[in-house]
């Protein structure tokens, strides 16, 4: 078999493995096998690729492998669970920036060797170069917001919409100038320095509340990054797995933006602010917020028959997941029917709480959407919430003048009984406060989620 004839047939099974283990990813008890797939695809791609090379010593590639495999295991090992969205949001941004690297040394390449590159080549190279940087310093941004390296509030300024259009403007043009005249090299790097500005203001703008929407976007930005590579480069599977990538992330995106009841342009252009006529703290809170101990909690879950604990991102950052799987397996052992309420957009990332449940061994079959588990919180006699907040707040279904007036929420309120753990009750991103907790049939149990589980559990088990 020729060879361009067996490294195509090669990259199709590669490309199908990876549709497969897509496919395989929509569904909790699927995942791991989609992901076995989707890398069996990989190797695959990885390896034909290296056998048809040529140009550089093998020597090198190993060097290369060596230094990413170390990287990707120390992270692998080291990396705590609530630091998953962070992760996420660098590895998009490597992504963007291995693109970016790519194309420019080919397109360095092909002015050194030859008086006329393609048309196909100077196009994708330009669109490699604004998608690529626009990802990776984009990806930065959200990593170090994410990590706490510098605020997570939007940050904006006077005109900062209009120097966004002069930039991606500026990026537009001189990829024009590139594909007229590709000999000088150095407009590329040049297109490159504009589109990292255009990427770090397009995201500074934007608050911890969108932080799921925008690790998803970059995640579609680094698989578009991907497949103009595979343009320039004229490889197949690159441009496939590049597009899935793509397409997918997209779609992530547009699914978050609906469970936010937002825009995709509303996400990137604005962010949540409280209104001026709004009530204030004082106003939803003052003498009605009725607070509770782990021992009269545990009196209430002693005499319930069905629970539903609802996690949110104070969950992640006081590592509870743990301590939430043992109170549902002593709960069910009781004969309490326990099940999760999982907001998707509740956390940093899409999936964030699956993840998290999941680390803990929390069976998928109690893992319960939003719109699943609403139809029958009305019969729920305990709702547990743990360091959720605008998700679970009722102002989205009651105040159209409200931030998030729209959003879906878990209608926790709706349950006979609801016991909050939460830190204090400083507002969600939305900036607003919650009447859910000073609600006629909810108890606040402050202090760190994990501590006052642990305390819960403590109390049950003592009867």
């Amino acid at each position: 078999m020729h060879d361009s004839a067996f490294i195509n047939f090669v990259y199709l099974i590669a490309s199908a493995l990876f549709i497969f283990g897509l496919k395989g990813l929509t569904h909790p008890r699927t995942a791991v096998r989609g992901n076995l797939l989707s890398a069996l695809g990989m190797l695959l791609a990885v390896l034909v690729t290296l056998v048809n090379q040529h140009i550089i010593g093998y020597s090198i590639i190993l060097v290369g492998l060596a230094v990413g495999t170390a990287i990707g295991a120390v992270l692998a090992v080291s990396i705590q669970m609530t630091a998953m969205p962070q992760l996420v949001a660098i590895f998009n941004g490597f992504g963007g920036s291995a693109s970016v690297l790519v194309a420019g040394a080919a397109l360095v390449e092909a002015t050194l060797f030859s008086d006329s590159p393609s048309l196909q080549l100077t196009a994708a190279t330009a669109a490699t170069g604004i998608i690529g940087a626009v990802t990776f310093w984009g990806s930065l941004v959200a990593f170090a917001k994410l990590q706490g390296l510098i605020s997570e509030k939007a940050v904006l300024f006077n005109g900062q919409q209009l120097i966004n259009a002069i930039l991606a403007g500026f990026s537009l043009a001189i990829g024009v100038w590139i594909v007229v005249d590709p000999s000088f090299t150095n407009l590329y790097w040049i297109l490159v320095v504009v589109a990292s500005i255009l990427g770090v203001l397009l995201v500074i703008p934007i608050g911890g509340a969108d932080m799921p929407v925008v690790i998803a976007l970059l995640n579609s930005y680094s698989g578009l990054a991907a497949a103009a590579t595979g343009f320039v480069l004229s490889n197949n599977v690159l441009i496939i797995s590049g597009s899935l990538v793509g397409a997918s992330g997209i779609i992530l995106t547009q699914i978050m933006c609906t469970a936010m009841n937002r825009s995709l342009t509303n996400v990137l252009f604005g962010v949540f602010a409280p209104t001026e006529d709004g009530p204030g703290a004082d106003d939803v809170y003052a003498g009605k917020v009725k607070s509770t101990s782990p021992d009269e909690a545990a009196m209430l879950f002693d005499s319930a028959q069905r629970v539903v604990i609802v996690p949110g991102y104070g969950l992640a950052v006081s590592q509870a997941q743990h301590v939430v799987r043992d109170l549902s397996q002593l709960l069910e052992s009781r004969g309490i029917q326990v099940e999760f309420a999982i907001h998707p957009v509740a956390g940093r990332m899409p999936g964030h709480m699956n993840v998290l449940l999941a680390e803990a061994d929390v069976e998928y079959d109690k893992l319960k959407e939003m719109d699943e588990i609403n139809l029958t919180m009305a019969q729920v006699d305990v709702a547990l919430v743990i360091g959720a907040n605008d998700v679970v707040n009722p102002l989205a279904r009651t105040d159209p003048k409200s931030p998030i007036a729209g959003m879906p929420i878990i209608d926790v309120d709706k349950s006979r009984t609801v016991v909050v753990v939460k830190r204090s009750l400083s507002p969600g991103f939305a900036g607003i406060p919650n009447p859910l907790f000073a609600a006629d049939n909810t108890l606040m149990m402050f202090g760190d989620g994990k501590k006052a589980l642990l305390e819960l559990v403590k109390c049950l088990k003592e009867g």
